[in-house]
């Protein structure tokens, strides 16, 4: 029987409150065995390049990243955040690590190529710049890590393996460590974020939907249910779990405990 081990998310909103992260802290330090943290940090990313004079430009709420705000995101994801959560953590008696994904060759990217969205002013082509789209990563040093009692803090940057870091999206991020321990563990993958789950009526913060399926999601993605951000969120979720993830969930960072907010499984 494989050893259990939890995979928390936390978004950059919740980063940026001191209330819920000290809360999500000292929950996810309770968590019995094995864990991981991937963090976001987008918000601290937006204030430091304002306050540097860089212009932060998002696309469909993707943030578009040229070599001056790459220089930000670095200093901030793989900086700042990282590693104010690593101290944090050893203040919890949490014996943490902080890693990018260029650190151990952990987890690998391309640089995504120019693609057509659509906006509110129609199609148009958008060169995200250094964004990368996971590749591969390595389960088995994370593993090597795990079993040596130290829990990874993983910032949402990769590299190419040709000299370059890439910005990478922090949900991506963590189905990605889920998928690739999954063959290794017993993974519970928890996105942790300010609302108690999915929401079929986002003004009703009661209105959590206990269980989402792939044919739900379809159903949920057509009537207009779930949008917007979710939408990506959720795709990973189902990616990881039809990949080996036992499950994920999709809650509140006050209720990491696995017992709240939104399942995310293959089969109702």
């Amino acid at each position: 029987m494989k050893e259990k081990v939890t995979i928390v998310k936390v978004g950059g909103a919740v980063v940026e409150d001191e209330a819920q992260l000290t809360f999500l802290l000292k929950n996810f330090a309770d968590v019995s065995g094995p864990k991981v943290l991937v963090h976001g940090g987008g918000r601290r990313a937006t204030q430091v390049a304002a306050q540097l004079g860089i212009e932060s430009t998002m696309v469909n709420g993707r943030r578009v990243t040229d070599p001056e705000m790459l220089k930000v995101v670095t200093m901030v994801y793989g900086g700042l955040v990282n590693k104010n959560l690593v101290a944090r953590l050893q203040a919890c008696g949490i014996n943490a690590l902080g890693l990018t994904g260029a650190d151990m060759n952990v987890i690998r990217s391309h640089r995504r190529p120019p693609v057509s969205v659509q906006t509110d002013t129609g199609t148009t082509t958008v060169d995200y710049g250094f964004v990368g789209d996971v590749e591969s990563a390595d389960g088995s040093r994370l593993t090597e890590l795990i079993n040596s009692g130290i829990t990874p803090v993983v910032a949402p940057l990769t590299h190419d393996g040709q000299g370059n870091i890439l910005n990478t999206n922090a949900d991506t991020i963590a189905a990605t460590v889920a998928k690739a321990l999954a063959c290794h563990f017993d993974v519970t993958l928890i996105y942790a974020f300010e609302k108690k789950g999915v929401l079929s009526n986002p003004d009703d913060e009661d209105s959590v939907i206990p269980v989402i399926t792939p044919q739900m999601f379809e159903q949920f993605k057509a009537d207009g249910t779930i949008s917007g951000g979710m939408l990506p969120k959720i795709e990973n979720a189902l990616e990881a779990v039809n990949e080996g993830v036992k499950s994920v969930i999709i809650t509140q960072a006050t209720a990491i405990d696995g017992l709240h907010g939104t399942i995310i499984r293959l089969q109702d």
